[in-house]
């Protein structure tokens, strides 16, 4: 390293002469050749050049001139008589004349660049000699002359802002150097003393230039001097670091663009202060990297560089500026790594290219990338690692560089694929391994052989990752190329996607990898913009699953809870009222029946439904959920694990004592619920239904012991809620919608028609409301085989929930008729017998109930059909006694023969109950409606074709009553309706239940009366007949929906009308007609008014 003012060991030819000469004079002749020496350039101070006229005043100085051989004639250099007196400074011998002249020629104008490098050297000249006065005086002016030039007063002004003392602060600065310099084997002990006043005077001075310019100059003969002498290693030096960062300043200072080599000449002298003892410490080098990559990286591109230069003369090279800059970088990346031969190094000093790396401009990413691959050559052949370093976050690093191999610049293509190999061979060559993995090869032949196909060279890349990385290091790989998912470029992204693909599928991931690679990817995936992207990393969610499949779930299960997903767990209930859309026209019936937007349909995951500030929690985890659920022996496994957990519920007590502790069961249980709504789960859910069934129903009897029912009565009536769901009104919905998603709907609509779905949600009615259920799904042979396996399994369990449940399941399925094909009666009666035995008075009860009943104990089918004729003498009357108390009982009787039935007692009781529908006792009405569903579906396969004849018949009586001026006769109507079209088989039954569950309004109304004729083709003119006759009814409201109804097949099915109708019917019509004229209702004689055209039309199209 050299000076700015001289090349250092520079001597003239006649130095040894004026020393010579020098050392013969006295003190007071010294004195005052100094003196002179000293005037003539105070003199000359204001003056530009650099040389200085003879003349009388100077005498002594000609005399000395001439005594070496110089013509005194002859103007002087400056620099000469700057030498002359420090040379005879440095041969004084009294230190008092040392300091004397010394102050005085610090008092000469510090104004001129060659007064402040003369003034440097003649002091550091001195210093050789007197080393200690030097220092004295230079103190001295610090806390004088520099303080007035650089304090200011009141007025914001510097107390002495002459020019004369401006840059005395760079003129010591370049003091300190040449001391430095001059001061040879005296200067080690020195260093910190020097060091420290210099970063005193940078610190302090007025940045500008020359005081840059000074201060590196000074840096430079320091370190220089330092390097020279051999003891400096044993020395540690202190002011290192402030020396660095004054450097640091200036180079963070310095304008984007190269025109000196001051850029390279501050990480020279950095890097050899760095070599001094002690080492930089990690936060100093990363400062100091942070700065030297930022100055050379964010110089605008070459071409742009040689133009945004000022006008100077002579014009640089900026291309070799540059590359002597980039040279200067690449040794001090040497130096750092030599100082610490370890991968420790290699990824701190990595580390600090990063944020380069991912550099949105092409030229920065060239220029970090080439040095890497410069730095890390240089590391593999000329370093030799220790073995027990692996840093984890190389493999970050390695990620990064990956996702370069598709860049848009060949070059960067280049060194990122040579890096990353150069990368992999350091950590191959750390391990001791000899020869080379057959998969490095192949690496290091990816561009010489680019023809071949991309993803054999992808497999190459993964097995050699594989090979040589560690788990952690691998886990850090992976989860960059997961962060490089999101990016806009679909070039990088698809490479991130391959890779990761190749990565899961070869290789495959360790066990301990799963959970960060999983939370990571369920961080990144609502960031991922490309559909291709995502859908690809959903098969990589299946193949991770596939091979790991409890971690997986278990992860996937902790990351986002139900009851922290903004509404993510918020199905719609299935209990909401609809609102009417009466869009359709008539007979189009896949239009007219539009599906309410509050109707759960299975074919949806429910998340539509949501308002769109909620969805975005749920929206990362669903995919997740899918991709497992594509793999059909996955899905299984999964709701398999998911069951267990629902059962992990621990005691009260211990839930009370960990009120912060969420149990895992509760978790499981908001999971299942979303599972529901999931596509990809149906065949699944299905296949699980017994489990699913018996683990919710044990779980809402969990919570009501827990005490956890806050929410579970909460209606969404007309707009959704903006918090989640409750655990139990979770588990309430769950269990509803367990029946919606696998098509169980008529289990569902019989207990929402009846309003059994509320049974459940409390605790005093639990029993009653699985005892609806159970029998629902009896009637219905809903999964009777599964949950009977399932509810033997819970009935022998310990949890005395699980008894009970099982003991309500088995006790209603005894009435089915399908039963006896499942299991033997020995079987059940060994079953039944386990109950008997139980703690619980409500198992033991029941167990003994179901040995009695008709399945276990057939003799008694033919005693209770002999009760049964009894009962029909009684009840088959025109006005019975007690009505009420025989229907209940006649109930109860078609209950226990279940699947025995009472054939031809059937129609009988059937014919009766339709007599009793217009019954002016709203509960004998209601009564008979609700049995009349029984009965209709009690008869037998004999007797089935009759019943639904007797069906038909009441489907305008029922329609009608759907009218009712009693809402316990409307709601016993509304069952009893479906129940019919249930077993009529008609096309749109599931549409119906939707109507008659939620509809309201005209629309609604509209709709049923439009699934009921367009199921019935060819029976118009029956309901038509029917319908009339209700016009003479006593009840008004009855009166009206007839009128309604008469009026909609007048208007939409007259043609029907005329092909179907006889003459005697539509005679008997224009007489039932003829009454509305005189009708005191003003509604009954509008009617009359506005229909009477149309009788007569079709009286005369018939006639």
């Amino acid at each position: 390293m050299v000076s700015l003012a001289e090349p250092l060991g520079y001597r003239p030819p006649q130095e040894d002469v004026l020393v010579s000469q020098v050392r013969a004079m006295s003190e007071v002749k010294t004195s005052l050749v100094l003196e002179t020496i000293c005037n003539a350039l105070q003199e000359s101070s204001t003056l530009l050049g650099k040389r200085l006229e003879p003349n009388a005043a100077n005498a002594s100085i000609c005399e000395l001139l001439a005594s070496v051989n110089l013509d005194p004639t002859l103007p002087l250099e400056k620099t000469f008589l700057f030498r002359c007196y420090g040379l005879m400074l440095r041969e004084a011998a009294s230190g008092d004349l040392v300091k004397k002249h010394l102050a005085s020629l610090l008092e000469l104008s510090h104004q001129f660049a060659a007064q402040r490098e003369g003034i440097a050297m003649a002091v550091g000249l001195t210093s050789t000699s007197h080393l200690e006065e030097v220092w004295a005086v230079l103190e001295h002016l610090g806390r004088t002359r520099f303080l007035r030039s650089t304090f200011t007063g009141p007025d914001s002004q510097p107390l002495d802002s002459s020019p004369h003392w401006r840059w005395v602060g760079s003129t010591t600065l370049l003091c300190y150097g040449q001391m430095a310099t001059h001061a040879r084997g005296n200067i080690l002990p020195w260093v910190d003393n020097v060091a420290s006043r210099m970063v005193y005077y940078f610190s302090s001075s007025c940045y500008d230039n020359i005081l840059k310019t000074s201060f590196l100059s000074a840096a430079i003969m320091l370190v220089a001097a330092i390097k020279k002498e051999s003891g400096s290693q044993s020395y540690k030096f202190v002011q290192i670091p402030e020396l660095v960062q004054c450097l640091l300043c200036i180079l963070q200072r310095e304008p984007n663009f190269l025109a000196t080599h001051l850029q390279e000449k501050i990480i020279l002298v950095i890097m050899g202060l760095s070599q001094l003892r002690p080492h930089l410490k990690p936060m100093v080098k990363s400062r100091v990297l942070e700065t030297c990559l930022q100055s050379l990286y964010m110089l605008p591109p070459m071409e742009m560089l040689e133009k945004s230069l000022p006008p100077l003369k002579p014009e640089p090279d900026v291309k070799m500026l540059y590359g002597k800059t980039t040279k200067a970088l690449e040794l001090l990346l040497q130096s750092f790594i030599s100082e610490n031969e370890s991968m420790d190094e290699i990824h701190f000093l990595l580390q600090h290219t990063e944020s380069w790396l991912q550099s949105e401009k092409s030229h920065e990413r060239r220029r970090v990338v080439q040095s890497i691959s410069l730095f890390l050559q240089y590391a593999l052949n000329c370093l030799k690692l220790p073995e027990e370093a692996s840093p984890s976050m190389l493999g970050h690093q390695l990620g990064l560089l990956t996702l370069l191999w598709r860049d848009e610049d060949p070059l960067i293509r280049y060194h990122s694929r040579q890096c990353v190999y150069l990368l992999l061979q350091l950590l191959s060559q750390q391990k001791g391994k000899v020869l080379e993995f057959i998969h490095l090869n192949k690496m290091r032949n990816f561009e010489v052989k680019a023809s071949r196909e991309w993803e054999i060279k992808l497999y190459d890349v993964v097995k050699a990752f594989s090979d040589n990385l560690t788990v952690a290091q691998h886990t850090q790989l992976t989860l960059t190329l997961l962060h490089g998912l999101r990016s806009c470029s679909h070039l990088c992204s698809d490479l991130a996607t391959e890779i990761l693909l190749l990565i899961f599928q070869g290789p495959g991931i360790k066990r301990q990898q799963v959970a960060e690679i999983l939370h990571d990817l369920f961080q990144e995936l609502p960031h991922i913009i490309f559909k291709d992207i995502q859908a690809t990393m959903m098969k990589a969610v299946t193949i991770l699953g596939t091979q790991h499949t409890q971690e997986t779930i278990e992860l996937i299960l902790s990351l986002c809870r139900p009851s922290e997903r903004e509404g993510g767990t918020l199905r719609l209930s299935l209990t909401k009222g609809g609102r009417s859309e009466h869009e359709a026209a008539p007979k189009q019936l896949p239009d007219s029946c539009p599906r309410t937007p509050d109707t759960p349909d299975s074919s949806h995951s429910g998340l539509s439904k949501l308002p769109l500030v909620e969805r975005a929690a749920s929206w990362k985890i669903i995919p997740m959920w899918k991709a497992l659920g594509t793999n059909a022996q996955l899905s299984r496994k999964v709701l398999t694990l998911l069951y267990m957990k629902l059962k992990l519920r621990p005691p009260k007590e211990v839930v009370l004592l960990t009120p912060q502790m969420e149990p895992v069961s509760l978790l499981a249980l908001g999971t299942i619920y979303e599972l529901l709504y999931i596509s990809e789960y149906k065949a699944t859910i299905r296949w699980a239904f017994a489990g699913i069934l018996v683990g919710l129903l044990t779980q809402l009897h969990y919570l009501f012991e827990l005490g956890l029912v806050d929410g579970i009565s909460e209606k969404e009536e007309g707009t959704l809620h903006m918090k989640p769901l409750s655990p139990s009104r979770t588990c309430l919905e769950a269990l509803k919608g367990l029946f919606w998603t696998t098509n169980c709907w008529e289990v569902f609509a019989y207990l929402q028609l009846l309003k059994g779905w509320e049974l459940f949600e409390h605790v005093d009615t639990f029993t009653e409301g699985l005892t609806l259920l159970a029998r629902a799904m009896a009637h219905y042979n809903c999964e009777l085989k599964a949950v009977l396996g399932q509810a033997v399994i819970s009935l022998k369990s310990s949890e005395e929930r699980d008894n009970k449940v099982a003991i309500l399941l088995i006790s209603e399925f005894l009435n089915s008729q399908e039963l006896t094909q499942y299991t033997s009666r020995k079987a059940m009666a060994s079953f039944l017998s386990l109950g008997l035995t139980n703690s619980n008075q409500l198992v033991r009860a029941l167990s003994l109930q179901g040995l009695s009943s008709t399945l276990m104990q057939p003799e008694k089918v033919g005693l209770l059909r002999h009760q049964l004729l009894g009962l029909l003498d009684r009840f088959l009357v025109p006005e019975p006694k007690d009505p009420l108390g025989l229907m209940a009982i006649l109930g109860d009787i078609l209950h226990r023969l279940g699947a025995q039935g009472i054939g031809a007692m059937s129609l009988k009781i059937a014919q009766h109950l339709l007599q009793l529908f217009e019954n002016d006792r709203e509960e004998v009405r209601g009564g008979a409606i609700l049995l009349f569903g029984d009965v209709i579906n009690s008869g037998g396969k004999k007797y089935r074709q009759t019943l639904k004849g007797h069906a038909f018949q009441a489907l305008v009586p029922l329609l009608f009553h759907l009218a009712d001026r009693c809402p316990p006769v409307v709601k016993n109507t509304k069952l009893t309706f479906l129940r019919c079209a249930i077993l009529l088989k008609w096309e749109f039954r599931k549409q119906l239940f939707n109507k008659l569950a939620w509809g309201q309004g005209l629309g609604a109304e509209y709709d049923i009366f439009i699934y009921m004729v367009e199921s019935n083709f060819g029976s118009y003119q029956q309901f038509l007949l029917q319908a009339f006759l209700y016009l003479q009814s006593p009840h008004r409201n009855l009166k009206l929906v007839a009128m309604k109804f008469i009026g909609g097949l007048l208007q939409d099915y007259f043609a029907d009308l005329c092909f179907h109708l006889k003459k005697g019917d539509v005679r008997l019509l224009q007489s039932h007609f003829e009454t509305l004229r005189q009708d005191q209702d003003s509604r009954s004689r509008k009617f009359y008014q506005d229909f009477w055209e149309d009788v007569m039309e079709l009286y005369q199209y018939v006639t």
